[in-house]
């Protein structure tokens, strides 16, 4: 009878163990992504969709059934856009649950500050649209990874529809640059600059204060130098007050310009009418709905389970943009399992090399609901962008409303840069470049 007891015991034993040894195994099935947002500060107009789409779409992927049923775990952290915040964040979260798939996160000022952390710690930066235009050389940036477009690629793809629009000449012209006076809003200085010189034309540099609810002296600037075109480097705040004011002084709306950040529904809602003819730059054709914005109605917010508030903020630009960077953080996750184990929690360097080896057909983009909002593209050891297609989208009164066609960044402004840049921080960082063999 003892001996039975201590059997019992013994096996108890066992099973709790057992129980304690299952659970780093079952833990080890889901795939860890943070996810730093700002939903308070200057900037949480711009903020909240855009956490909202890269939540909802990570919560698709869930329902379904994960990556080849490995499930993303997520976690937010609030960085109100403040770089101190953004690089606790990254801190804390770096080495959680088997290392970080990857930051995105959200601000130029905190991309800055943890790209030349990244390599050390050996987790990627994923920077759609923002960040380090000169990053794209992945020879120099192993970690960083500015896909679909930059800030270089925007200003270039806006001037090229000034352009058109002065039938092929801009000598003589002035374009004013209205920028947060921060990293972010000095990011598209050096290539208005290279395009000045080409194109004749004189660029008007008014920085704006954080967080830009005073523009009143900006615009009497703008009254006075009278330019013939205003391009708009905001987001949240800032953005809403430069169409009011525009619209105080004056001066014609359908001659500004908006930054993808400084394009969305939320800019321009409450303004309505008095800010119809408003322009913005777009990262490929998020202003497009599609098949993903279906699948996030029926299987979250049909259900109740939805990130944001109401299901209207679907098709938003914001929304849709934070959806698209979820997608690619997944797909360069399941692109790793390709190669090193279907179904498997991917490492952090793992998933660098997923980011740097994506081919993303058609067919593919077609598969995730994606395919009218993105253009084919490949990332590759040097080319850390994959494709910069954009559009232009413009405000109607009620709505954005895709009115150009397809844009890329002149290669004979953009590459120049990217190299010069690149060798500069290479030099200044005491960083080995890499030799990318085919």
């Amino acid at each position: 009878m003892m001996f039975k007891k201590v059997a019992i015991a013994a096996a108890a034993v066992a099973a709790g163990m057992g129980a304690l040894m299952a659970s780093p195994a079952a833990q080890a099935q889901e795939q860890f992504v943070p996810l730093l947002v700002y939903r308070t500060g200057q900037f949480a107009p711009l903020g909240i969709p855009w956490a909202d789409g890269k939540q909802d779409y990570l919560k698709l992927v869930n329902a379904k059934g994960g990556v080849n049923g490995v499930k993303i775990k997520f976690e937010e952290c609030e960085t109100a856009y403040d770089t101190a915040k953004g690089v606790e964040c990254y801190e804390r979260l770096k080495n959680k649950d088997g290392g970080a798939s990857g930051f995105d996160t959200q601000s130029t000022g905190i991309t800055f500050a943890v790209t030349d952390k990244a390599p050390g710690d050996k987790v990627p930066v994923v920077t759609p649209g923002y960040g380090l235009s000169q990053s794209v050389d992945g020879k120099v940036f192993e970690w960083n990874f500015p896909l679909l477009g930059n800030y270089w690629t925007a200003a270039d793809s806006i001037v090229q529809d000034i352009l058109k629009k002065e039938k092929g000449s801009l000598k003589g012209k002035k374009i004013a640059l209205v920028y947060h006076d921060s990293p972010y809003g000095k990011e598209p200085i050096p290539l208005l600059e290279k395009r000045a010189a080409k194109d004749g034309f004189e660029l008007i540099k008014l920085p704006v204060t954080a967080p830009g609810v005073e523009q009143k002296s900006t615009w009497l600037q703008i009254r006075q130098s009278r330019p013939d075109y205003v391009l708009l480097w905001s987001a949240g705040v800032m953005t809403p007050t430069a169409v009011r004011e525009a619209q105080a002084t004056g001066y014609p709306r359908e001659k500004m310009y908006a930054v993808w950040w400084g394009g969305s529904d939320h800019d321009v809602r409450d303004i309505g009418a008095g800010a119809k003819g408003y322009n913005t730059v777009t990262i490929h054709n998020t202003a497009e709905s599609d098949k993903v914005h279906a699948d996030i109605k029926s299987m979250l917010y049909d259900k109740g389970q939805g990130t944001a508030k109401d299901a209207k903020e679907l098709g938003q630009l914001a929304h849709t943009r934070g959806m698209v960077i979820s997608m690619l953080q997944v797909e360069a996750i399941r692109t790793a399992q390709e190669k090193f184990g279907k179904g498997k929690v991917m490492t952090p360097e793992q998933v660098r090399w997923g980011l740097e080896n994506l081919n993303m057909t058609q067919e593919r983009l077609n598969e995730l609901g994606f395919g009218k909002i993105i253009r084919p593209f490949k990332t590759s050891c040097e080319n850390h962008l994959g494709a910069d297609w954009a559009r232009i989208a413009t405000w109607d009164g009620s709505k954005f409303k895709v009115s150009s066609d397809w844009y890329q960044a002149d290669k004979s402004m953009v590459d120049p840069l990217y190299k010069e840049f690149a060798d500069k921080y290479a030099k200044e960082k005491n960083v080995k470049v890499r030799t990318c063999t085919p």
